[in-house]
């Protein structure tokens, strides 16, 4: 059985949590100790700690243990990315570039580290000094999500510990084992003292509400569903504690007349069902232009029935299962939704049998929606798309800014002109032109608005904003 990493020790859990393959049900990836609540207390103590000795840690002992780990994780990125086709249900091309997008991330962090600067300011006063510096904001408790199992740990484990903070890392239940393996690489890279790092597998009933009421916790970065997000953000706000919290899309794609049609139908495709759909960037709303709307339609639903839905790890495969038996459910029951209210599915949305027993839909384009629909107000998270027709570009901006979601927003067009005015209108906190908007690098900075995102940025430079805070030292000369 895989355990928890708690205070430098590997420690069995309350109870065991079965890790099983979406795209063969019979296939059990592992067994993965789940922690209780004292045992996540224990994690939290051990990281408070830990902490004043990893802050105290040169830059480059930090950078040099990033940077091994990232080796580590590139040099593993088959098998690695094997081991997340099969727990999560990406194809095997998906998971093996999401782990190098992982080992890329710790590569950045080791940079970052070094990079870590201050001011020295001019006071207003005669004789005095001022300066301005970052110093590491202590236990940061990491709550991560299922459809992204190494990439999204990276982007927060990276950055917290490459600025001199300690960890308390919770998981998702659902998709234990790329964590766990990014884990014994992290613990294996030799130069973290005990209790720097703590891997506490388990339910976030029990795990993740002592990360969020604990004291000892100074900030908490999530990514998961809305509802968790916000019990987490306030639980923290309670007390004081720092959040960042990113918690879906709804994300528009609008297609106006003058696009490239093939383009579009690629843009659209691959934002909205790669990854089976399970993105938060994905393009789950298509606002097509009348004018090009029967022609993209008709172009998308013979780009969807080229695509293969097989075992993640078959030969071919474009689009591998749905992560669980609750998904699929849920997304088939959002398709229903749609065609009672009106819509018109005029392609897939079936259940299909495969050679191993998963969780297999076939990708979903509704038509004839509008935008008061649920099938367009609310999350789906699996391979659905719904179209909605509209006259003009402005309607279509309209349209898109309509939602409680701001994360990321997309446009396909040749003009400079609609270019430009929707990267400076667009309610998101990503825009993209001609390009998926599930496309995002390691890099730049990554979040949203509105409903999406709360707190400062992700990755790239800004990271530096949520894990580290600000201290103003007045000097007498």
């Amino acid at each position: 059985m895989n355990k928890n990493y708690i205070g430098g020790e590997w420690v069995a859990g309350a109870d065991v949590n079965l890790n099983i393959n979406p795209s063969d049900t019979n296939d059990v990836v592992g067994e993965y100790a789940r922690a209780d609540a004292a045992q996540a207390h224990a994690a939290v103590d051990a990281a408070f700690d830990a902490q004043p000795a990893w802050a105290g840690f040169t830059a480059e002992q930090r950078s040099d243990a990033l940077d091994r780990i990232g080796t580590e994780v590139l040099a593993r990125r088959e098998e690695l990315g094997r081991l997340l086709a099969r727990e999560e249900g990406k194809t095997l091309a998906e998971g093996i570039g999401e782990v190098v997008r992982a080992g890329r991330v710790f590569k950045f962090f080791a940079g970052e580290a070094l990079r870590l600067s201050g001011e020295r300011l001019a006071s207003i006063r005669p004789g005095v000094e001022v300066d301005v510096r970052r110093e590491p904001e202590g236990v940061i408790g990491i709550i991560t999500p299922w459809n992204f199992p190494i990439a999204i740990p990276a982007w927060k484990i990276a950055p917290a510990l490459a600025f001199g903070n300690t960890v308390v890392f919770k998981p998702a239940d659902l998709v234990p084992g790329s964590a766990w393996a990014l884990a014994e690489i992290i613990v294996r890279a030799g130069a973290l003292p005990a209790g720097v790092f703590n891997l506490v597998m388990g339910p976030g009933s029990k795990v993740g509400d002592v990360f969020a009421k604990s004291r000892k916790v100074r900030a908490i970065t999530f990514t998961g569903s809305t509802g968790t997000g916000r019990q987490v953000g306030l639980a923290c706000m309670e007390r004081g504690a720092k959040v960042q919290l990113e918690m879906g899309g709804k994300n528009p794609l609008i297609i106006l007349d003058d696009a490239d049609l093939e383009q579009a139908v690629e843009v659209a495709v691959s934002g909205s069902y790669f990854s089976t759909g399970q993105r938060c960037t994905a393009s789950s709303r298509l606002i097509v232009q009348d004018g090009i709307h029967d022609r993209f339609v008709e172009a998308v639903v013979q780009r969807l029935a080229a695509l293969k839905v097989d075992n993640a790890l078959a030969e071919g495969c474009d689009i591998g299962p749905v992560v669980s038996q609750a998904q699929l459910k849920q997304d088939c029951d959002y398709i229903d939704i749609a065609r009672h209210e009106g819509g018109n599915l005029v392609f897939g949305g079936e259940l299909l049998e495969r050679a191993t027993d998963g969780f297999y839909l076939s990708p979903a384009l509704i038509t004839e929606t509008g935008n008061d629909m649920r099938i367009n107000r609310e999350e789906v998270f699996g391979p659905v798309a719904s179209v909605i027709r509209v006259r003009d570009y402005d309607e279509a901006l309209a349209l898109a800014n309509d939602t409680e979601f701001g994360l990321s927003s997309g446009i396909c067009t040749t003009s400079l002109k609609h270019a430009c005015d929707f990267k400076q209108r667009s309610a998101a906190g990503m825009v993209m032109v001609n390009v998926a908007t599930a496309g995002v690098d390691y890099h730049a900075p990554f979040g949203g608005r509105k409903g999406s995102s709360y707190g400062s940025r992700e990755q790239g430079s800004y990271a530096r904003e949520f894990y580290t805070g600000v201290k103003t030292a007045y000097t007498l000369a």
